[in-house]
C-alpha cells in the first residue's frame, strides 16, 4: 500500500511537469481513476472521444460553409436596396419638377378660379339672406291670413316659430337682417298681444277677477253659474294662446330689473298670461303705495306686506284648482301660485328699495320695518311655500348699507334688553321655582331671557341668502355671548364674598346653561352649515392654523368652542371658590377633631354602644347644612360637580391631617373607623350608591389600622421583605397582591407601612 501511494504521488508530480495540459490529465483521472485494471475501457473511451471529434469537425464544416452564403445574401439584398433607392429618388426628382412646372402654368386659373368661387359664394350668401326674408315674409303672410280668418291659435304658433328663427340668428352679424326680423316679430306681437289680451280681460272680468276678499266670499271665481263652462273653456284657450306669445314676448320686454347693488338670484319672466292677471293687483299697489295716498306711510309697512299676504290668499285656491291644470296640460313647469306670489314679492321689493333709504337712520322706523318683514317672510315660506331660491326681501336687506345698519341696530336693541334683563328684580330668580321637573337646571331668568334673544336672532336671520351674511350674524351672537359673560362676571366679583349665597349660585347656574345650550346649538343642523362655511373662509383667507382647521374639518371643535370653553372655565372658577368656601369652613369645624386622643380611646370592647366622637360634630354638620343649602341652590349637574371636589379635598385632608399626624391605640382606630363610615359617608349617600369610593385614602386608611394583629404582622413583613428586596417565600404574595387582598388600592406600598407604624399596640415578638 505504501509503494502504490509513493508511485501515485510519483504520478503526479510527473504529471505536473510534463507538457499534458491539466483538463486531460484530470479528464483521464476521472474516467479511469487510479486502478490499473480499468485501462481496458481505454479502447472505447478514444472511440467513443474519436466520434465526438468527428462530430464536431461535421459541425464546424456546416458552419463555415453556411455563413458566408448568408453573408453575400445580406449584402446582395444591400445592393438591391440601394440601387431601388436611387431610381426612387430619380423618380421623385422628375415627378417634384413635373408638379412645379404644372403648378406654374396652374396658377392663372387658380387666380381666376378663387375669383369665380368668391362671386359664387356671395351669390349663396345673397340667396340665403333673400331666402331668411322670403321665410320671414311668407310667415307674415301666414299670420295676417290666420288673422283673417280669425284663426288666432295658428297666429301665435306661427310667431312662436318667428320668435325661435330671432334666436338662432342671434349669431349672424346681418344687423339689417336682423333688425327686419325683430321688427316684424314685434308688428305681429304686438297686435296678437293686444287682441289676446283684450279677451282674456273680457274673461277675468266675467270671473270677478282679482278677488278681493276669501275664496268663500268670491262671486263667481270657483262658483259654478250657468255659463261657466263656456267662461272656463274660453279661460284655457286664451290662457294656452297667450302662453305660446311668451317666448315673443321675453325678446321685446325688457324685465324691470333693481339697481345691481341689490343681490337678487337670477329668476325668469313671469308668464305673460299671468302677467296679465296681475295687471289690476299691480295697479291697486301702485296707488295705494305710492305716492302722497294717505296709505303710503313709512311707519306702516305691514299695510303693503299684509295686503300682498291677502292676495296670494285669496287667489290660491283658483289657481291651483283653474290654472295649475292649463299649464300642465300645456307642458309647462310653471307653478302658477309661485309664479303669482313670485310676482306679487317683485311689487314688495321694488317698495322696500324705494322706502328703506328713507328710514335707515331712524332706529325706531328701520327696526319695525325689519321685525315686519321678517314676519312677513316667515308666512311667505311657510303657509304659502314660496321657495328660498328666489328673490326676496332677504335680498333687499342683504344690501351693504342695509345689512351693516341691521346688525348696528340688533346689537343696541339687544344690549338694551341685556341691560333691562340684568337690572330687573327678578333677574336671578328661576321662573320655574315652583315646579320641581321644570327647574332641574334652575336657572335664572336673566340667563333664560338671553338664550331666548339669541334664539330670536338666530331665527331672524337663518333665512339670509349668502353663508358671509349669515356668518356676520354669528358674529355678532358671539359678541353678545362674550359681553353676557363679562358683565356675569363683574356680578360675580361682586358676590365672591358671599359665594354660597344666593345670587352668587344663580350666576354660576346661568353660567351652567348657556355653556350647556351652547353645546346642544353647536349639534344643530344650521350651525353646522355655518361651521362649514366658516371653515371655507378661513381656508381661503390662511387666518387659521392647519391644526385648528383639521379640527373644524372633523367637527371635533363647533362654532361656539372659544365661548364655551371661555364659559366652562369661569364655572370651574366659580365652583373652586366655593368647594374653597365650604373647605375652610369644614377645617375650621374640624379642629378639635384633630386634637382629638386617639391613643387613650376606649376599645369597642369596653364600650356598650359605639357613637359619634362628640369633636367630629361641628365638622359634619357643617358639612351637612352646606350640602343641603347647595343641593337647594345649584343645578343637578353643578351640585355633582360640587361634592364631588368637596369629598376628593376633605378625603386628603382628613387623611393627611388627622390620620397621618396622630398615633391610633385599637379604640382609636375603631372610633375614627366609625366616625367615618356610619357618619362622614352616610352625608353622601343622598348623591350616589357608594359614597366610599370618594374617600378612598380615609377608607383605606381605616382598613390597615384596624386589621387584626396577626394580619397586621403578616402585611408587615410582605412590605419590609419587598422595601429590602429579600426574595419571597414560595407561599407569600407580593406586596401589591396582599394590599389589593385586603382592598387597598389607591395607598402607596409606603404610605401603607407609615400607617402600620400608626398603631400603637404591637405585642412583644422579640425583635
Amino acid at each position: 500500500m505504501a509503494s502504490t501511494a509513493i508511485e501515485k504521488k510519483e504520478v503526479t508530480r510527473d504529471l505536473d511537469h510534463c507538457d499534458i495540459p491539466y483538463y486531460v490529465s484530470e479528464f483521464v483521472e476521472r474516467e479511469l481513476g487510479n486502478d490499473y485494471d480499468s485501462l481496458g475501457k481505454l479502447d472505447g473511451l478514444i472511440e467513443k472521444l474519436s466520434e465526438n471529434k468527428k462530430h464536431l469537425e461535421e459541425q464546424v464544416l456546416t458552419v463555415s460553409s453556411e455563413v458566408p452564403k448568408r453573408i453575400q445574401n445580406a449584402l446582395k439584398n444591400a445592393e438591391d436596396s440601394k440601387k431601388s433607392l436611387s431610381q426612387l429618388l430619380e423618380e421623385e426628382t422628375v415627378l417634384s419638377e413635373a408638379i412645379s412646372s404644372h403648378l406654374l402654368k396652374a396658377r392663372p386659373w387658380m387666380e381666376d378660379l378663387d375669383v369665380l368661387i368668391g362671386q359664387v359664394e356671395e351669390i349663396e350668401r345673397h340667396l340665403a339672406y333673400l331666402k331668411w326674408i322670403s321665410r320671414i315674409e311668407e310667415l307674415s303672410d301666414s299670420i295676417q291670413q290666420y288673422l283673417m280668418t280669425n284663426n288666432v291659435p295658428e297666429a301665435a304658433s306661427t310667431l312662436a316659430f318667428m320668435a325661435e328663427l330671432d334666436i338662432k340668428l342671434q349669431e349672424s352679424s346681418c344687423s339689417h337682417l336682423l333688425a327686419f326680423v325683430r321688427s316684424t316679430v314685434k308688428f305681429w306681437h304686438k297686435i296678437l298681444k293686444d287682441k289676446l289680451t283684450s279677451d282674456f280681460e273680457e274673461v277675468l272680468m266675467q270671473l270677478r277677477w282679482p278677488f278681493v276678499g276669501p275664496p268663500q266670499s268670491q262671486a263667481f271665481g270657483l262658483a259654478a253659474p250657468a255659463n261657466a263652462p263656456e267662461v272656463y273653456n274660453n279661460l284655457e284657450m286664451l290662457f294656452c294662446q297667450l302662453l305660446k306669445l311668451q317666448t315673443s314676448d321675453e325678446l321685446l320686454t325688457k324685465p324691470k330689473q333693481l339697481p345691481e347693488k341689490y343681490p337678487l338670484p337670477p329668476s325668469p319672466p313671469i308668464v305673460l298670461p299671468i302677467q296679465i292677471m296681475l295687471n289690476p293687483l299691480q295697479k291697486r299697489f301702485k296707488y295705494h303705495f305710492t305716492g302722497n295716498k294717505q296709505t303710503n306711510v313709512l311707519n306702516k309697512p305691514e299695510w303693503y306686506l299684509t295686503q300682498v299676504l291677502m292676495w296670494i290668499g285669496n287667489h290660491s285656491k283658483f289657481l291651483d284648482d283653474k290654472i295649475q291644470p292649463i299649464l300642465d296640460k300645456a307642458g309647462s313647469s310653471v307653478n302658477a301660485g309661485l309664479e303669482f306670489s313670485r310676482a306679487l314679492v317683485m311689487l314688495i321689493l321694488e317698495k322696500l328699495a324705494a322706502d328703506i333709504p328713507c328710514l335707515l337712520y331712524d332706529d325706531t322706523l328701520f327696526c319695525h320695518l325689519v321685525d315686519e318683514v321678517l314676519l312677513f317672510e316667515r308666512e311667505l315660506y311657510s303657509v304659502h311655500g314660496y321657495l328660498s331660491s328666489f328673490p326676496s326681501c332677504m335680498h333687499i336687506l342683504s344690501e351693504e348699507s342695509c345689512f351693516q345698519r341691521w346688525l348696528t341696530v340688533e346689537k343696541k336693541f339687544a344690549l338694551q334688553k341685556m341691560d333691562s334683563m340684568l337690572s330687573s328684580e327678578a333677574a336671578w330668580i328661576s321662573q320655574y321655582k315652583d315646579i320641581t321637573d321644570v327647574d332641574e337646571m334652575k336657572v335664572p331668568d336673566c340667563a333664560e331671557t338671553f338664550m331666548t334673544l339669541l334664539l330670536v336672532i338666530t331665527d331672524r336671520y337663518k333665512n339670509l341668502p349668502t353663508a358671509s351674511r349669515k356668518l356676520q350674524f354669528l358674529g355678532l351672537q358671539k359678541e353678545l355671548i362674550d359681553d353676557f359673560r363679562i358683565r356675569l362676571t363683574q356680578v360675580m366679583k361682586e358676590e365672591t364674598r358671599a359665594s354660597l349665597g344666593f345670587r352668587y349660585c344663580a350666576i354660576l347656574n346661568a353660567v351652567n346653561y348657556i355653556a350647556t345650550v351652547l353645546a346642544d346649538w353647536a349639534d344643530n343642523v344650521f350651525f353646522l352649515q355655518l361651521q362649514q362655511a366658516e371653515l371655507e373662509v378661513c381656508a381661503e383667507s390662511d387666518t387659521v392654523s392647519q391644526l385648528q382647521l383639521g379640527q373644524l374639518a372633523s367637527m371635533e371643535s363647533s362654532v361656539f368652542d372659544d365661548m364655551i370653553n371661555l364659559l366652562e372655565r369661569l364655572k370651574h372658577d366659580m365652583l373652586t371658590r366655593q368647594v374653597d368656601h365650604v373647605f375652610r369652613e369644614v377645617k375650621d369645624a374640624a379642629k378639635l377633631y384633630k386634637k382629638e386622643r386617639w391613643l387613650s380611646l376606649p376599645s369597642q370592647a369596653e364600650q356598650a354602644v359605639m357613637s359619634l366622637s362628640s369633636t367630629a360634630c361641628p365638622m359634619l354638620q357643617t358639612l351637612r347644612d352646606r350640602l343641603l343649602q347647595l343641593e337647594q341652590q345649584l343645578c343637578h349637574s353643578l351640585f355633582k360637580i360640587f361634592w364631588q371636589m368637596l369629598a376628593e379635598k376633605v378625603d386628603l385632608y382628613i387623611y393627611q391631617e388627622i390620620i397621618m399626624a396622630n398615633h391610633f391605640n385599637e379604640g382609636g382606630a375603631a372610633q375614627l373607623q366609625f366616625d367615618m363610615s356610619r357618619n362622614l359617608f352616610p352625608l353622601f349617600s343622598h348623591y350616589c350608591k357608594r359614597p366610599e369610593n370618594y374617600f378612598k385614602h380615609i377608607k383605606e386608611a381605616c382598613i390597615i389600622l384596624n386589621l387584626n394583629i396577626g394580619s397586621a404582622l403578616l402585611l408587615k413583613d410582605v412590605l419590609q421583605s419587598t422595601s429590602e428586596n429579600e426574595p419571597l417565600k414560595p407561599s407569600q404574595p407580593s406586596a401589591t397582591a396582599a394590599l389589593n387582598e385586603l382592598g387597598v388600592y389607591k395607598l402607596a406600598q409606603r404610605d401603607v407601612e407609615i400607617l402600620l407604624n400608626l398603631r400603637a399596640s404591637w405585642p412583644n415578638t422579640g425583635k
